[in-house]
């Protein structure tokens, strides 16, 4: 074989193996196609790799509030700080998600696509929280009962258009769904919901419901190592939803169980 020649033989050589590759040149032993990449069902995230932690929810006097952090882990590696987990659906709706966050990302691109149709129909008709918590529902089991579940843990919360009842209610990644006055995800499901508990009323002012979430974010910025102290707060009233800026909740590491960690080990033991 010519020298000049080579060049050429040596990328169709490239060029069928990365045919062989992706299944579109003839199988060896049936010499027939295989399954292309293409002809596979399309599929989300099969196990969660960039996740977002805890989501916390109140009703208070005037609305329906929700606060989480900022930090989207890649593992164990706290990778992407200025994340928003929490999304306006609407003009009445909050969602606020913990778990893999490009399934976050396809959950808004489906209710984006039923807002805007919502729109074109330019009848008056806004969809309430209930309902966007029944959809989601219901799209959270239909995934599960095809083992692709879509891996988050969601709270919706908003103000009914047309009653202007508060609403804040839950769906987990396969489909159980719920509502509550108060509601965590994740560890804070652990370690917020007893402060809550010990804390919440009906009748709490923006103010105080806003303090009281502050101080469950700081203590899972204490406790949960994929936690941050960067946070959104979102509230929800009759007169719209409105989600803040980013903004740094003060901590304080000088507290004695932080600074001797191991005080007591020699005894009964520590934390």
């Amino acid at each position: 074989m010519p020298k000049r020649h080579w060049p050429l033989y040596l990328s169709l050589a490239l060029f069928l193996r990365l045919l062989l590759m992706i299944g579109l040149a003839p199988s060896r032993s049936h010499g027939a196609p295989s399954q292309t990449l293409m002809d596979a069902p399309r599929q989300r995230t099969q196990s969660p790799i960039v996740t977002g932690t805890s989501v916390i929810g109140l009703k208070y006097k005037d609305g329906v509030m929700l606060a989480a952090d900022t930090l989207a882990s890649y593992g164990s590696l706290a990778r992407y700080k200025s994340v928003e987990r929490i999304r306006p659906v609407g003009e009445s709706t909050l969602l606020g998600a913990s778990g893999e966050y490009s399934d976050f990302q396809a959950i808004m691109e489906m209710l984006e696509d039923q807002t805007q149709e919502d729109r074109n129909m330019d009848d008056g008709f806004k969809r309430a929280p209930a309902e966007v918590h029944s959809y989601l529902r219901a799209v959270m089991y239909n995934r599960r009962n095809k083992m692709n579940p879509l891996w988050n843990y969601l709270l919706i919360a908003g103000v009914n258009p047309r009653t202007g009842g508060f609403f804040l209610g839950s769906v987990d990644h396969i489909g159980t769904a719920y509502e509550d006055d108060i509601l965590a995800t994740g560890f804070g499901a652990h370690l917020a919901l007893p402060i809550l508990r010990r804390r919440w009323r009906a009748d709490m002012e923006e103010g105080e419901a806003r303090a009281l979430l502050e101080d469950c974010m700081r203590v899972l910025f204490y406790r949960d190592c994929r936690a941050l102290n960067r946070i959104q707060i979102a509230k929800a009233t009759r007169e719209g939803v409105l989600v803040s800026d980013p903004y740094t909740i003060e901590t304080s590491w000088s507290l004695a169980a932080f600074a001797q960690p191991k005080a007591g080990a020699d005894t009964d033991g520590s934390w």
